[in-house]
């Protein structure tokens, strides 16, 4: 029976937050059964602000060990370098297009990353969100794994493949949104009404998948809640509060009644502490394991090189038949 296939990746900036594990990762672990998986490592993503070679080098093969230390077979998954498949940039130039300025206009990222960067609004920034249809198109994935702020790019990705497909046919799935209500969405533990972000210019408020277990008994200690001093599920009210009970429940598979009877009357010290250690506990083997993989960097080489094969040979296929369509002559 054919599988349906899925498209994600991550950016190569920095170390990745628990946030990122618990609302991506971890739901990536439990596709690999049911779904082909396609997971890219976005190193062409990053180039849209000013990175050190070296350190992007490093953060990739990084990454690539975080995806595997994380659960995800590269026997069950296709992982790759995304910047390894040319066809990614080969079909982002077609599409750029078939993409209307006022669509790029009205992108909420590119906005918010012009703000943060005044000084590098360059043309990348931009068409950004072309290169990610490029990326979801050139698999014809039936499913992406999006947060709440990818949503909007994944919309443009849906109106340019069916503004491509009423001019020259039946080219491109359509893509549909995959997002796992529990979970999708952790927040920061100093500004919890904001995600979780390793972009995030405070190290308290964001736990890395690298930190040691004092550090992380350190954030969660100082993490934000309230005066109320109980353990009750409210994201309006106590946003500081619920986001530790979503972190805990998802890591013990608790519902948030539960958690609430089980800290009834103890206060948040006890709580904190509880989060914490469930976080260290449920680290320590992904650690373990990261630091193996990090030893052997010509493993990681060979998994990702095996993955662009396989990735470049699908979306080849594609982009063969996107160039036929708009008239390109090809061999």
């Amino acid at each position: 029976m054919n599988k349906k296939t899925i498209l994600s990746g991550i950016q190569a900036t920095g170390s990745l937050t628990l946030g990122n594990y618990l609302g991506a990762l971890n739901n990536w672990v439990e596709m690999q059964e049911e779904y082909d998986c396609y997971y890219m490592i976005a190193d062409l993503h990053t180039l849209t602000i000013r990175n050190n070679p070296e350190t992007l080098k490093e953060n990739t093969l990084k990454l690539i060990a975080l995806y595997i230390a994380s659960g995800l077979n590269p026997e069950k998954n296709t992982i790759f370098i995304q910047s390894h498949v040319p066809a990614h940039t080969q079909l982002s130039w077609i599409l750029n297009c078939y993409t209307y300025m006022g669509e790029l206009n009205r992108m909420t990222q590119f906005k918010d990353k012009s703000s943060k960067h005044a000084d590098n609004i360059n043309s990348g920034l931009f068409t950004y969100p072309v290169l990610m249809a490029a990326d979801i198109l050139a698999y014809n994935a039936d499913l992406v794994p999006v947060g709440d702020d990818q949503k909007q790019h994944l919309e443009l990705t849906r109106d340019i493949a069916e503004r491509f497909n009423s001019l020259y046919g039946e080219t491109f799935k359509i893509p549909e949104p995959y997002t796992k209500k529990v979970g999708a969405r952790i927040m920061g533990l100093q500004n919890p009404t904001a995600k979780m972000s390793k972009s995030s210019q405070d190290p308290m408020d964001k736990i890395l998948l690298t930190d040691s277990p004092d550090e992380i008994r350190k954030k969660f200690k100082k993490a934000v809640t309230d005066s109320e001093n109980c353990v009750r599920f409210d994201r309006e009210s106590k946003p500081g509060v619920s986001n530790l009970m979503s972190i805990y429940g998802i890591i013990k598979n608790k519902t948030m009644d539960e958690i609430e009877k089980q800290f009834e009357g103890q206060g948040y010290g006890a709580f904190k502490t509880a989060v914490a250690e469930a976080v260290i506990e449920r680290l320590e083997p992904l650690q373990n394991k990261y630091n193996e993989l990090l030893e052997n960097p010509d493993k990681l080489m060979a998994i990702c090189n095996k993955g662009a094969k396989k990735a470049e040979e699908k979306a080849n296929r594609v982009l063969k038949d996107v160039y036929k369509k708009v008239g390109l002559v090809i061999e």
